[in-house]
């Protein structure tokens, strides 16, 4: 896939080029589920899942979100994750794995910003609210 992204809504260039593209995601996916799985407040949730599947399904979503230039395919968030019964712990535990795995990434905190706002914006679907 190419790094090339459409660009945001303002015209100028999208978050997924901004901060550095498939690579950038490719690492933040890694990085967010090694702290994910090692965190025993929400690591059941991902037992017996097929992780390299799972590990590709968010690699895909997230490069979507950020505005990459692949569309999403995949389920809904309410629909993927109404079967789990999470609360706002789960919510905020998986949240913070992500801005952690941002911060270690070295990017900026204005993009940091902008990608936990992504994030928050997921809220009431994932919790099925």
């Amino acid at each position: 896939m190419s790094d090339t992204s459409e660009p945001d809504a303002a015209g100028g260039e999208s978050l997924f080029k901004r901060i550095g593209g498939y690579e950038a995601v490719d690492a933040a996916v890694e990085r967010f589920y090694a702290k994910v799985i090692a965190d025993e407040r929400v690591r059941t949730f991902f037992m017996g899942v097929d992780m390299p599947t799972q590990i590709r399904k968010q690699r895909r979503f997230l490069a979507h979100v950020f505005g990459g230039p692949a569309p999403w395919d995949g389920k809904a968030l309410r629909h993927a994750h109404r079967h789990m019964k999470l609360d706002e712990g789960h919510f905020a535990a998986v949240a913070g794995h992500l801005q952690a795995t941002m911060v270690e990434l070295g990017l900026a905190p204005e993009l940091v910003g902008e990608v936990m706002a992504i994030a928050a914006s997921t809220h009431d679907d994932v919790l099925d609210r």
